[in-house]
């Protein structure tokens, strides 16, 4: 990790680029957002996208989902990976919270349920307009980070500690913008490096000079 730069300077054109967008899993409510962020996991979002509406129809709340058992859900979701895990995570967990108004809205609540690690936690925290308890960390983050040089490793949790010790809380937004930053224009192969508005600090842009 880069000592000389000031991270929380150099990481406002990223954050100001991508204020209060929105991700792109095509939610309507935090119930649907809760659902939709345990099916993607390993999966993607444009896939959870396109399955999600018949299974909306048929379960359209907590208490609907919470009538259903983890078979029920088959149909809906069976092309989707993990599905059958996730079929029994959705259905335990609409059993133990029954009703929308009862989705728990902190990071330690909603990471005692299962199928919902550090990274959904705080997408869901930040798609309700929740203050950041900690930075979203996907496979995006996880590639566009190390390449920036804001933080080191492969590892998601010590990613996301190390953009925590770096950054100040104001600023934990960052995850998400990296990730559209990687969806966008930090490709794995063949990044848009000219177009990136981090190009002037970014480790990986400064190597291929």
């Amino acid at each position: 990790m880069s000592k000389q730069i000031n991270w929380s300077e150099a990481i406002q054109p990223l954050l100001k680029k991508y204020k209060n967008k929105k991700h792109p899993l095509d939610y309507k409510d935090v119930y649907h957002l809760v659902v939709m962020v345990i099916l993607s996991a390993q999966d993607s979002d444009r896939h959870i996208n396109q399955i999600a509406p018949k299974l909306f129809d048929a379960y359209p709340d907590m208490k609907a989902l919470s009538k259903a058992s983890a078979e029920d859900l088959h149909p809906f979701i069976g092309d989707v990976r993990n599905f059958t895990s996730k079929a029994s995570w959705l259905t335990e967990m609409a059993k133990t919270i029954k009703d929308n108004k009862n989705i728990p809205m902190t990071h330690d609540g909603l990471t005692a349920l299962k199928g919902i690690g550090r990274k959904s936690a705080n997408v869901i925290l930040r798609e309700a307009g929740k203050p950041a308890e900690g930075v979203i960390v996907d496979l995006h983050v996880v590639r566009v980070a190390p390449r920036l040089g804001i933080a080191k490793g492969t590892d998601a949790n010590k990613i996301e500690k190390q953009l925590m010790e770096v950054l100040p809380q104001k600023d934990w937004d960052a995850g998400m913008a990296m990730s559209f930053l990687g969806r966008e224009i930090c490709r794995p192969t063949n990044p848009k490096c000219g177009e990136c508005v981090m190009n002037g600090v970014c480790a990986f842009y400064k190597s291929t000079l």
